[in-house]
């Protein structure tokens, strides 16, 4: 008897974007294990944040650690699970954004790539990505409404990159991964149940559970 694998769905997008919430509701919703992106318990963000330049090499293979791990607990675990953000963008996104706009040389950006093309092969690719897009004066409002102290200071012009950064990215992406586009800007998650029901009703159709 052929045993079924779990189920992976992945949570992407911008800083701010409601992720982390998503992630909440649709595992209350869905009955599956939660796995949130380490943010509050970072011992690089505020740093970064200070000083890109200095920490992004250090933060990055941070996340890309505590991924690769929470992935590989996933599989490990058979059970089905989302993901608050998923470690194919720490490379497409950050880290290529970071060495773009010269917070990251090429030395460290050339060997962050090279450790991640490694890892991500012993990796159980997601069932769907759900990319969250929304535009800047949503997110601003919302890192305004959570309140941390150290993403007070992200510049407007940093969330601009990644914004136009994940919509290159969505062009790759719709090539390896089935993914699901939702209009943050329109939708509330955390009140409406109605943009809820209907975003499950697209995840059951691709993984029956």
């Amino acid at each position: 008897m052929q045993v079924k694998r779990n189920y992976l769905v992945g949570i992407a997008g911008n800083i701010g974007v409601g992720k982390t919430t998503l992630t909440r509701r649709l595992s209350e919703q869905l009955g599956w294990k939660a796995y949130y992106e380490s943010v509050i318990d970072n011992p690089y963000l505020n740093d970064f944040y200070g000083d890109m330049a200095r920490w992004s090499f250090h933060l990055q293979i941070y996340f890309l650690t505590h991924r690769f791990r929470s992935q590989k607990e996933i599989m490990d675990s058979g059970q089905n699970a989302i993901q608050d953000r998923t470690i194919y963008e720490d490379v497409e996104i950050f880290a290529r954004s970071l060495y773009e706009q010269g917070h990251m040389n090429e030395r460290d950006y050339s060997t962050y790539r090279e450790l991640f093309y490694n890892m991500v092969p012993a990796l159980q690719a997601p069932d769907i990505i759900i990319y969250l897009r929304a535009s800047i004066s949503t997110l601003q409002e919302r890192i305004k409404q959570r309140g941390r102290e150290f993403e007070q200071r992200i510049k407007t012009s940093y969330l601009e990159y990644l914004n136009q950064a994940y919509e290159r990215w969505l062009i790759e992406a719709q090539h390896q991964f089935r993914v699901l586009i939702v209009n943050a800007d329109q939708v509330d998650f955390l009140n409406g149940d109605g943009d809820l029901e209907k975003l499950i009703h697209q995840i059951r159709k691709y993984c029956p559970s």
